[in-house]
């Protein structure tokens, strides 16, 4: 039996990026159950690829109660509604066989990981606040896009001198706003730049000076994707609901690493149960981005623990 329900999960502050703010997650959890076993999984549909709460659990109502793992990727495309049960097939085998997830997948066992903490768009003086904030957390990741994002950075860089910073456009930017903050970036301290220009404008980037990585975020979904990102980024930021679940997101990183691409673990705001399967993906990125439960006013029971900036791999009670 398969099974899909709307799970509503107030944020602790309102949550802003360049495309709009929210106060809350909508997450839908999808439950596999079967001869007592239970297994469950978690995705965050995204206006952005045409995703809705509606939409992907018809998605989900529409497949077999007797769906496996192999048929699914052939059944459903790349996103939220494919993400949550595949996910949910995996907690399933693991409950099953009474096993760890690494154990099954045949991967290294996860172990904690420095995860970035998000802070939202807003103006340079409440930024500097959230900055002074979180100014002891060792990696920071800031929401610009918009034609005025100095003075933010400015304001974020005063706030918390030592962190270090990625820097997430959200396709706010064109190739010449870019080019004149790129320097700039690079002055304050940014690591990284997530996806500066808009997916269907990425050809941009191809001969644009390179002072600093550039991260492939919405253009990058699963392996299909990684073709075209050749020349144009430096990392591809993985994120399950994107990829579609652990299965297409493991074989996408192996994919990534071969292509020379260098790897960053990203995440929707969700709660524990949906960042759970992505710190598998955490081991050996070079940045990690799983804050999800973080921004949350309350998480799920048995959620992960984060142990100040690091992220702790799941409890099987919870997931895996």
């Amino acid at each position: 039996m398969i099974q899909a329900e709307v799970e509503i999960f107030p944020l602790a502050h309102v949550f802003r990026i360049s495309r709009g703010a929210r106060t809350q997650a909508e997450v839908v959890t999808v439950t596999i159950e079967k001869d007592g076993v239970t297994g469950r999984g978690e995705c965050v549909p995204y206006s952005r690829y045409n995703e809705t709460l509606e939409s992907v659990i018809k998605q989900v109502e529409s497949l077999p109660a007797d769906i496996d793992k192999e048929t699914l990727q052939n059944t459903l495309p790349p996103g939220a509604a494919r993400n949550a049960v595949d996910c949910a097939l995996w907690d399933f085998e693991c409950k099953k066989r009474d096993q760890r997830i690494w154990k099954i997948a045949g991967i290294q066992v996860p172990e904690q990981k420095i995860t970035a903490y998000t802070l939202s768009l807003d103006e340079p003086k409440n930024m500097f606040k959230q900055a002074e904030k979180n100014s002891n957390r060792p990696l920071l990741k800031i929401k610009l896009g918009t034609p005025n994002d100095m003075p933010r950075l400015e304001a974020v860089r005063k706030g918390a001198p030592n962190s270090e910073i990625i820097v997430d456009a959200n396709e706010g930017w064109n190739a010449e706003l870019y080019s004149q903050l790129a320097p700039e970036l690079v002055r304050l301290g940014v690591k990284l730049v997530e996806q500066p220009l808009p997916a269907d404008q990425d050809g941009d980037l191809i001969g644009l000076p390179r002072p600093l990585p550039i991260c492939a975020d919405e253009s990058c979904h699963d392996r299909k994707s990684l073709e075209k990102l050749i020349g144009k980024y430096d990392f591809v930021n993985i994120k399950l609901d994107k990829t579609g679940g652990l299965t297409e997101a493991l074989l996408l990183k192996n994919k990534a690493l071969e292509a020379g691409f260098k790897i960053m673990i990203g995440c929707m705001v969700g709660s524990s149960l949906a960042m759970a399967p992505a710190t598998l993906i955490a081991q050996n990125a070079t940045f990690v981005d799983l804050d999800g439960p973080l921004l949350l006013a309350q998480d799920r029971q048995h959620g992960l623990l984060y142990d100040e900036s690091w992220v702790h791999p799941p409890v099987k009670d919870l997931w895996g």
